[in-house]
């Protein structure tokens, strides 16, 4: 499995953030590095150190689409159901695995569906 680099928005559970880590992923957490910092912010970040960006945050979405601020790593939105936090942390877990293509991507993830779009390239 190909070790990534994520940057974890604040809405991101620590129990994720700790499994990532433990399973050799370089995470960084907003929470623990850029507490209270504006979306865009995190999106700048991201493609300077190379990090995929995941969040629950649909903000994540215009702002890396309509005003095309650089996500090259790829963002990914969570939008699950919330009815269990263990099922919901395990299909986060198991996702971001089973790919290597969320560069330059603007990914949706629902209980059962994954909806990958190109983000649009900067000028």
């Amino acid at each position: 499995m190909e070790k990534m680099r994520i940057i974890a928005n604040e809405n991101v559970s620590a129990t994720v953030i700790g499994e990532l880590r433990r399973r050799g992923h370089d995470v960084v957490s907003v929470k623990e590095s850029m507490r209270s910092a504006p979306d865009s912010a995190v999106l700048r970040r991201a493609p300077e150190e190379n990090r995929l960006v995941i969040t629950h945050d649909k903000d994540f979405g215009a702002l890396a689409l309509q005003w095309k601020l650089p996500a090259t790593a790829g963002v990914i939105l969570f939008r699950l159901s919330g009815d269990s936090p263990d099922a919901d942390n395990q299909r986060i877990l198991h996702v971001l695995e089973q790919r290597t293509d969320w560069a330059n991507h603007f990914s949706v993830v629902t209980n059962d569906r994954i909806r990958m779009r190109p983000l649009p390239k900067r000028l």
